[in-house]
């Protein structure tokens, strides 16, 4: 839509609560949502705007103009409006459905229902409708589709307990407080309307809508101008003969052709002919063009709609092209931004393993006590004893419901802390089952696993914890509580139990509760340590348990002193800090916890292939350095191979750019000192220049939000752009939505990439715009981000699919039609310019009109159709074996400025041969009647016939995959034209349209000759053998990776090979698996002062959702996929991932 003026920007904002004639007089944005590019008034303009922007659309408007006078115009008008006007409502009709469905999911959002108080009484109205300063009822699990402040709340104190997910993809809940003067109105959830629509945080960090277009558009656009510049310079040519056979030879026919004495001089008469000549010749580019690229792209884009191998059965979701302009650019990507939670996470946690008094539970073992995998055949522990038990949750290991049976008492200990130290609340819904309601996935993975033991948490106030031990209710009473943060990552609680003692039970990281053991813990910590450690290497998040037996007289004491502490003025919470580090010392090591944090199925998978194909993969997360740092060990992302991994965490510019600095200076070390390594530098002149480096060895670089704002100054942010483009993974912390846009613009504009944003939540929505192609993850976090997407799918792993499959496939076809596309028409075209020396430069056509018009929309138009619709190198499973094969897309190397060029050789090639072989061959020639047959019109249908057997044949030769609908094409055009040819040169249709059909007879009569025939067979062979000798000697002299992999598939296709099943091998690792209790301090003192207890609980949403096991058993294939050689192929074995 248009604006007349930039709004500025709002300092402060007055609303009065229910009265809307007061809030109308700030003309605040209402609150309807707008993700649409054009309404039914803009479309037509904006759109007619965009299109012409391509220069061929442009130029073919100025051809048209050109065609209107009858002066210059040797062909009709229609053989151009008709095909631009066919272009430009194809493109419109595509990007008014793209719009539709944006205004369609618009109208989704906008027209959920909400309450709203009006009039003193509560009226349903749509979201779209709210006003600011409005009062709105919310209720359970409804959506919000404003910012909103909280005024009152059904829960005690005022508490609000609120999903994200629709915004960042994360599902732990988030406490929120009403005002306190307005906590009482009611006990409803009431939230007063702050910002509406557009003025929302949320659609203020979603970024414009861009119109996007490939390289190859920008490409062919650039293209255009040269081949209309060569255009000119062939007009000026034959304008200049022209002027030079009018002065020299024209002045003998001008009784032939009525002029009148001094009507037309040479001169003018060149002038009129270099616009003549810019008609004829338009056609190496002709409009057809454009059209056929819109109809591949649909193609490819209803073939990613139609795989069944990106379809998510369990949320019946199949993949999606929202937009039919940028499949092939998918197959150029060089830089992959992604999100966390939610996009490589399933935002699931899952109690995997534990060691209890240095006993791992949890693994499998066989009758020779080998441990081994767990699969679909191992039975898993029953639970169906226990009415609380998660149906979800499954564990193999028998030996720890053993353990429980016999009465271990640090067994019993170890699930009794599970059940007593946390923050978790709960509820019982209506079928009388306890829902939990955490404040992160991490501890209801905990809490829920001891509840499946058999120590079932059931219910807490703010001085008790009542917990159901094996059968038996046991209530603890709360003594204190000591709350997590980021400093101390670690919890504690104390209570004290029925029997009258005092314990103190504490979890956290190990490296933070190790240093608090009681030296008797030292044996058992050496093991534990161990087992720490072998479940890090497993990527699994690991957690210490320690407890503590109290003394009653000391405790009383510690409490007095925390007491005064909490209400001291000066250094209050140093002080408490303090006490929290006396009282958690001399701790008893009881053993560790091993969570899951749920990759979603083939992650890492995906990204080794990624890799392996030489993408980048940034990880761009709001989420804390520590979980980031977790789930790109998980990813394989970050390595113990790694040669150094950079943390950037300075707190000033300055910082900063020392750290990058040293971080710079420690890599170019590194290679400079290695007796293999060599550092390349390539500087551009530029102010906003990047050091290209060629660096041996693996490097890492994160940096935090912080730290990320001061580097994208405007004076740093190069030095980060050149240490990070460096770097094999990047990951940016606690980054903000703009922040995740920035980094990728300033990817974008300095190394000239193309870029892929993918992500599942509304904060990656400025991301998805910025990037060449957004991706939109459509889970259970929302749909926002896949309303702002080009490409949506269900699960991160069929991305790999999309780029390596469809992506290189679509350029692959892409650059294979553009090649051909360019040579048919050169070769079709140049013969104009040949002829014109030999008919006195008279803008003559050589063909029969028809001819000129049917050539590019009947006689060759479906068979490159086809090619690059159709057409593959290698076989899907090829495409995903061998990642290696996507690399030609990133260095753009199927089509290019040089490739054009070639093309251009090779149409010039043919045109020459087409013309002067029937040129020469019926010079003085005669037919088998012994009459003189080279004539104009048999001399253009020779030329006709042999220009789309040639075609034709080369097609052939092209085409790598052929289908039934290859041979129909190209054999089927073949036989159109001669069914055509002699139908419009038959007696018939002359006697019907004599003016409009002039050459009666002639194909029959021409095309009975023998040495016609001979003509055209030389033509063929003459143009198509040097093409076909040189294609034979590269690919066996000078074979590419694809020659490779095709003659190998070819070898394979009479015996499927057999894949081999590897054993599994698990990564060292000497890394600690740090545990993330959540996003933020924990809710300890919220707990402790009761503001979110209440008597009854209302029934709560559902429960955990089913996770699905991944596998990391494929990673030695896919390390012994790049050592394979050339000679690997011709064995009968395969490279499997």
């Amino acid at each position: 839509m248009f604006y007349s003026k930039k709004k500025s920007r709002e300092l402060e904002r007055r609303v009065k609560a229910n009265d809307r004639e007061y809030n109308e007089k700030f003309q605040y944005a209402d609150n309807r949502i707008h993700t649409s590019k054009y309404n039914i008034l803009t479309f037509l303009p904006i759109n007619l705007f965009e299109q012409f922007q391509r220069v061929a659309n442009a130029y073919f408007l100025f051809l048209l103009i050109l065609q209107l006078i009858p002066e210059i115009s040797s062909l009709s008008w229609f053989t151009t409006i008709v095909p631009l006007v066919l272009v430009i409502t194809m493109t419109a009709v595509k990007d008014a459905t793209d719009d539709y469905f944006r205004h369609k999911s618009d109208n989704q959002v906008n027209n959920r229902q909400s309450e709203v108080l009006i009039n003193s009484k509560l009226q349903n109205e749509k979201w779209m409708n709210v006003k600011v300063g409005d009062i709105i009822k919310l209720e359970n699990n409804q959506f919000v589709a404003a910012d909103l402040l909280l005024l009152s709340s059904s829960e005690p104190y005022g508490l609000c307990y609120i999903e994200t997910a629709e915004l960042d993809g994360e599902t732990n809940l988030k406490v929120r407080h009403a005002l306190p003067v307005t906590s009482e109105l009611g006990e409803d959830i009431r939230r007063l309307a702050k910002f509406d629509g557009p003025d929302t945080k949320l659609m203020q960090n979603s970024g414009k809508t861009k119109f996007k277009r490939t390289s190859i558009d920008r490409l062919m656009n650039t293209l255009v101008l040269w081949i209309f510049g060569f255009l000119v310079c062939l007009g000026i040519i034959l304008a200049i003969g022209n002027s030079i056979w009018a002065n020299q030879v024209g002045d003998q026919f001008k009784t032939y052709l009525f002029w009148n004495e001094g009507e037309k001089n040479s001169v003018f008469s060149g002038f009129l002919t270099f616009w003549s000549y810019i008609i004829i010749l338009n056609t190496v580019v002709p409009i057809s063009l454009y059209v056929s690229v819109e109809v591949i792209r649909l193609g490819h884009s209803y073939f990613i709609n139609w795989d069944r191998k990106m379809y998510y059965s369990e949320k019946a979701t199949p993949a999606e092209a929202r937009t039919t302009t940028l499949n092939e650019e998918l197959g150029q990507i060089e830089y992959v931004f992604s999100d966390k939670t939610g996009t490589l996470t399933q935002n699931i946690m899952t109690f995997k393993k534990c060691s209890i008094d240095g006993r791992i539970y949890g693994e499998v073992h066989d009758d020779l006590d080998q441990k081994t995998d767990i699969t679909k055949k191992k039975k898993a522990v029953d639970f169906s004893v226990n009415p609380q038990v998660d149906k979800t949750f499954q564990f193999f290991d028998h030996c720890l419901m053993e353990s429980i049976k016999l009465g271990d008492p640090k067994v019993h200990e170890f699930l009794r802390l599970l059940a007593l130290c946390h923050t978790v609340m709960s509820e019982e819904n209506s079928a009388g089952q306890l829902i939990y309601q955490v404040q992160s996935p991490d501890e209801g993975a905990l809490v829920t696993a001891a509840k499946n033991f058999g120590f079932i948490f059931k219910s807490r106030t703010p001085e008790t914890i009542t917990i159901e031990e094996l059968g038996t209710l046991v209530t603890y009473q709360l003594l204190a509580f000591l709350d997590f943060n980021n400093i101390r990552k670690r919890m504690s609680v104390i209570v004290r139990n029925p029997e009258g003692q005092i314990k103190l039970y504490s979890k956290g990281a190990d490296t933070i509760l190790f240093e608090k053991l009681h030296p008797s813990s030292e044996d058992l910590l050496t093991l534990t340590s161990d087992h720490i450690s072998e479940f890090a290497g497993e990527g699994l998040r690991t957690l210490a348990i320690a407890y503590r037996d109290l003394d009653d007289k000391y405790f009383k004491e510690w409490h007095k002193m925390l007491e005064d502490a909490n209400i001291a003025i000066d250094e209050r919470d140093e002080r408490i800090a303090g006490l929290y580090e006396e009282i958690e010392q001399d701790l008893m090591l009881l053993g560790a916890t091993a969570v899951e944090d749920k990759l979603q199925e083939g992650v890492i998978e995906t990204v080794t292939n990624l890799s392996l194909a030489n993408i980048k993969i940034w990880v761009l997360t709001g989420d804390k350095q520590e979980t980031a740092i977790n789930i790109s060990y998980a990813c394989n992302m970050l390595t113990d191979d790694m040669n150094e991994v950079f943390i950037i965490t300075g707190n000033t510019a300055v910082e900063v750019r020392e750290e990058l600095r040293k971080a710079k200076e420690h890599l170019f070390g590194q290679n400079r000192s290695s007796s293999n390594g060599h550092v390349v530098f390539e500087k551009k002149q530029q102010l906003d220049s990047v050091v290209e480096e060629t660096v041996t060895g693996d490097y890492a670089l994160i940096i935090n939000g912080h730290s990320l704002a001061y580097a994208l100054e405007s004076d740093v942010k190069n030095e980060l752009l050149e240490l990070a483009c460096m770097c094999k993974t990047v990951v940016c912390c606690r980054v903000t939505p703009l922040q995740k846009a920035q980094v990728v613009e300033l990817v974008k504009k300095h190394r000239n990439a193309v870029t892929l944003a993918i992500g599942d939540g509304a904060n990656d929505v400025s991301m998805i715009k910025s990037a060449h192609i957004g991706i939109g993850i459509s889970g259970q976090e929302g749909l926002q981000a896949v309303l702002a997407s080009d490409y949506s799918f269900a699960q991160f792993r069929y991305l790999q699919r999309l780029l390596l499959v469809h992506g290189r496939w679509s350029y692959f076809r892409m650059c294979k039609f553009l090649c051909y596309f360019f040579y048919k028409n050169f070769a079709f075209t140049l013969v104009h310019f040949w002829f014109g020396f030999f008919c006195g430069f008279s803008a003559q056509t050589v063909y029969d009109q028809w001819f000129i018009t049917l050539y590019n929309i009947v006689y060759t138009s479906l068979p490159v159709l086809a090619m690059g619709i159709f057409d593959q190198d290698v076989s899907d499973q090829n495409s995903m074996d061998f990642p290696q094969l996507y690399k030609p897309g990133q260095l753009n190397l199927l089509f290019n400025k040089r490739k054009f060029f070639i093309c251009m050789a090779h149409g010039i090639y043919t045109s020459l041969i087409l013309f002067f072989i029937p040129y020469g061959a019926f010079y003085n020639a005669s037919g088998e009647d012994g009459q003189h047959f080279a004539d104009y019109q048999s001399f253009a249908v020779t030329m006709a016939t042999s220009l789309v057997i040639v075609v034709s044949m080369q097609i052939a030769l092209d085409t790598s995959y052929w289908t039934a609908i290859n041979h129909v094409f190209i054999w089927g055009s073949i036989a159109s034209y001669f069914l055509i040819l002699f139908t419009m040169q038959s007696n018939g249709m002359f006697g019907i349209f004599p003016k409009q059909f002039p050459f009666v007879g002639n194909a029959r009569h021409s095309l009975t000759q023998k040495c016609v025939w001979l003509v055209i067979l030389l033509t063929t062979v003459a143009s198509v053998m040097p093409v076909l000798v040189f294609r034979f000697l590269k690919v066996d002299l000078f074979p590419t990776l694809s020659d490779q992999i095709r003659q190998w598939q070819k070898a394979q296709q009479k015996a499927r090979p057999l894949h081999g099943r590897r054993p599994r091998s698990r990564r060292s690792s000497s890394r600690r698996s740090g545990y993330a209790f959540a996003h933020q301090e924990g809710y300890g003192e919220l707990i402790t002062s009761g503001k979110n207890m209440r008597a009854k609980n209302p029934s709560p949403p559902s429960g955990l959702e089913k996770t699905l096991d991944n596998s990391t058993s494929w990673i030695e294939n896919a390390c012994q996929k790049t050592t394979d050689t050339v000679s690997s192929f011709n064995q009968d074995k395969t490279v499997k991932l």
